[in-house]
């Protein structure tokens, strides 16, 4: 088969287009590489949604911690201390735990739009349940970020908004919600970056690849395996890795630029990608 079939046939197995069947002997290079990169695409699928989703969240966390009702700040105080407080690892575990036991015991859970029970238990899947705790972890270290940029925007400014004579929404809308953005983001850089890393935690997690759709890792566990070789999938899958935290680096730091297009070219804040040991 030639490097051409082979993207034909194995370019998107990972989401369940092209061939089935996985190469078992004489597995090529371009084997190696285009099944990996189908898997990337799950990483990818978890990384997009979680930062989405989870910088909504985190804002409506961070303005809850900010807030000067009891009521409101102590959940948002609590759901960040523990989601940052506990290893993702052992969070993914947990998950799949409570996602697969309660509706075996009896006890449904109801998510509003569904019910979750045993026939029904697609949160017991990758694709729906590492989904999930990434969101709820990602939201949990992003409005940290913003929680200390929200405290950071200058009094002054607020000042000036309400001699101004604006009202909240507006002063929120116009003054608070820019500047915390332009405070915030190249923290938050390195929060999406990471988060994109920890997708790749998902394949030792309990949750597991449905039909065979796994991520990176999962394809070079499985060439690891058959070619009693690891220094040639896993190097690929980090390369892919790497490729992917540039193109992140590029997209925020335009939107970076955005936010601070008032400034002048040498006075607006760098990107700086700082990595994380540990989590």
């Amino acid at each position: 088969m030639s490097c051409i079939e082979t993207i034909t046939a194995y370019g998107l197995r990972s989401i369940g287009i092209g061939q089935r069947i996985l190469p078992k002997a004489d597995i090529s290079l371009c084997e190696q590489v285009v099944l990996i990169g189908s898997g990337i695409l799950w990483n990818i699928y978890f990384a997009f949604l979680a930062v989405i989703l989870g910088f909504f969240f985190a804002t409506a966390l961070a303005l809850g911690r900010h807030s000067d009702s009891l009521l409101v700040r102590k959940p948002a105080d609590w759901f960040v201390f523990l989601f940052r407080g506990s290893p993702l690892f052992i969070q993914f575990f947990f998950a799949y735990e409570l996602f697969s036991q309660l509706p075996r015991a009896g006890i449904d859970i109801p998510l509003g739009f569904t019910t979750v029970t045993l026939q029904t238990s697609a949160l017991t899947k990758a694709w729906l349940g590492a989904l999930i705790v990434l969101f709820l972890n990602t939201s949990a270290y992003s409005a940290e970020i913003f929680y200390g940029a929200l405290r950071a925007i200058p009094k002054g400014d607020l000042e000036a908004a309400d001699a101004f004579g604006m009202s909240g929404m507006t002063k929120f809308r116009k003054v608070t919600w820019p500047t915390l953005l332009r405070l915030a983001w190249p923290s938050y850089t390195n929060e999406a970056i990471f988060l994109f890393h920890a997708t790749a935690l998902v394949f030792f997690s309990g949750f597991p690849a449905w039909r065979q759709k796994g991520d990176a890792l999962y394809y070079a566990s499985y060439f690891a395996e058959k070619t009693f070789n690891p220094f040639i999938p896993y190097p690929i899958a980090a390369a892919y890795f790497i490729v992917f935290t540039l193109l992140i680096v590029l997209l925020f730091g335009r939107v970076n630029r955005y936010l601070n297009r008032h400034l002048k070219l040498d006075q607006q804040p760098r990107i700086k990608y700082r990595p994380q040991l540990i989590r």
